[in-house]
Order: structure tokens, then C-alpha cells, then sequence
């Protein structure tokens, strides 16, 4: 499998959720070729083994009866960048996907390669995530996720916000009226803080805080108070006292 530097003119990736029960078991294969001027990507997604659940069930897990999904099209070139310079420093184990997993093939000279296994198996499913989202959003099929805070000190009320924009890769940080394009990964790891504490949706509020305080907001329209609304699940590691500190640095630059 050549690098991506050399005559690879894109990717394909074929995920297999494995032993994962339904209604979270599905498939996809994700095709990025970047030969010509423009990224086209295609995605099919289907959900398996769904035949033995009630359209109830299926729903009280949160799908619908039909969650399989289909897409080609043009993905800003961006994409590109980020994906042949992981596909170009994978290192592959070998082995063959027996309980779930995922391959990668190289496209090169409009052909699609042999499916081999990258040793990082996690690095490569988020990455796929990650891209699956932007095609999400540039299909219009999901918005982009904006993540509000709000922190009220004896002087001040000061409102803020954190909107990541998969279809460009492009975080942006709002506050007073200004925005700007802060650094993705920074932005990733803050949320990733953000969703790891416990939320207590029976005292949240449908309007921001105005007590001192830190506030915020998921993106679902529910306002939680970080430390009595939001808690740390683990209690060796502080996700809320770094949570704090995320967006209070964002807000000092």
C-alpha cells in the first residue's frame, strides 16, 4: 500500500460494528477520493440485524425505523489534508476484523487496494466519525453543534460560545458581539471535557443563570450550573474545574 504522498488518490474505509446488539449495530463504508481538483466523498451507512425489534423499541433507543444513510458528493479539500497525513503514518497490524472493526484501502489509478487493518483502530474510527459528521452537515442532514457559556462574577455577566464546524473543520469562538477561528484540537478536547461530566436535567433551566456562577449549555436548549448542576463523575479528575478553566482562557485572549 503506497503512502499518500506517492500515486494514492484517496481512501476507502469499511467500519463493522461487530457484537454490538441492535439497534446500534450497522456498517459503513466511507470512499474519499481526492484524484481530481475536488474531495468526493461517498457514505453508506446501514444498520443491521433490526428484524426481531418492534419500531417501539427502535425509537425508545433514540433511532428511528430508518436510520440507514447515503451520500456522494463534494467535502471541503481540508478533509484531504487531515486524512492522507493520518492514512500516511498508519501503521497496520496484520491481522484480519473478525468481531467488528475497521479496514482501510488505498484508491490508486481509480482501483481500490487490498483492505488492510490499521494497528490504531480508535485514532481511525474517530477520525471516520469526524469526517461522517461533516458530510452531515455540508448535506445539511445535521447542523453544526454550538455549546454556550455563560459566567457571572460580582463585576460582570459574560456570555460565550463554541460553534465546531465539521463541513470546514473550523471552530469558531463568539463572545461580546466579536467571533474568531480558534485551534480545532483545543476546541476538541474542551467538548470532549464538556460531555464527560454527569448533566441533572431535573434542575435545569430553559434560560441562563444570573446569579454568580457558571452556566452552560449543550446545544439541546437546557442550561445546567457547572458544580451543582454538572458534576464530576470521576472524582479524581476534575472535567468540571477544567471545563471552567477552557472557556475562561478562550475568554481572556
Amino acid at each position: 500500500m503506497k503512502k499518500s504522498n506517492d500515486n494514492t488518490d484517496g481512501i476507502v474505509i469499511e467500519f463493522d460494528s461487530g457484537i454490538i446488539p441492535p439497534p446500534y449495530s450497522h456498517v459503513y463504508r466511507l470512499s474519499l477520493d481526492w484524484s481530481n481538483s475536488d474531495l468526493i466523498a461517498e457514505l453508506e451507512i446501514h444498520y443491521t440485524d433490526r428484524e426481531d425489534l418492534s419500531e417501539e423499541e427502535i425509537i425508545d433507543e433514540g433511532f428511528t425505523p430508518n436510520d440507514d444513510y447515503s451520500f456522494k458528493g463534494k467535502l471541503d479539500f481540508v478533509w484531504k489534508k487531515v486524512v492522507s497525513m493520518e492514512f500516511e503514518k498508519t501503521k497496520w497490524s496484520g491481522r484480519h476484523i473478525d468481531e467488528g472493526g475497521l479496514t482501510l484501502s488505498a484508491i490508486e489509478d481509480g482501483k481500490v487496494g487490498q483492505a488492510k487493518v490499521p494497528t490504531d483502530q480508535e485514532a481511525w474510527q474517530m477520525l471516520a466519525q469526524d469526517v461522517i459528521q461533516a458530510i452531515y452537515e455540508t448535506s445539511k442532514k445535521e447542523a453544526p453543534l454550538t455549546v454556550n457559556y455563560r459566567q457571572v462574577t460580582n463585576e460582570e455577566s459574560v456570555d460565550c460560545s463554541i460553534t465546531m464546524n465539521f463541513s470546514t473543520r473550523e471552530a469558531v469562538f463568539a463572545s461580546k458581539n466579536e467571533s474568531r477561528i480558534i485551534n480545532w484540537e483545543y476546541a476538541v478536547q474542551l467538548l470532549k471535557l464538556v460531555f464527560s461530566p454527569d448533566y441533572n436535567y431535573e434542575i435545569a433551566k430553559e434560560t441562563a443563570g444570573t446569579k454568580r456562577g457558571s452556566y452552560i449549555e449543550c446545544g439541546d436548549g437546557y442550561w445546567h450550573e457547572l458544580g451543582k448542576g454538572v458534576v464530576n463523575i470521576d472524582t479524581s479528575f476534575d472535567a468540571v474545574g477544567k471545563i471552567k478553566d477552557g472557556f475562561e482562557n478562550l475568554m481572556e485572549e
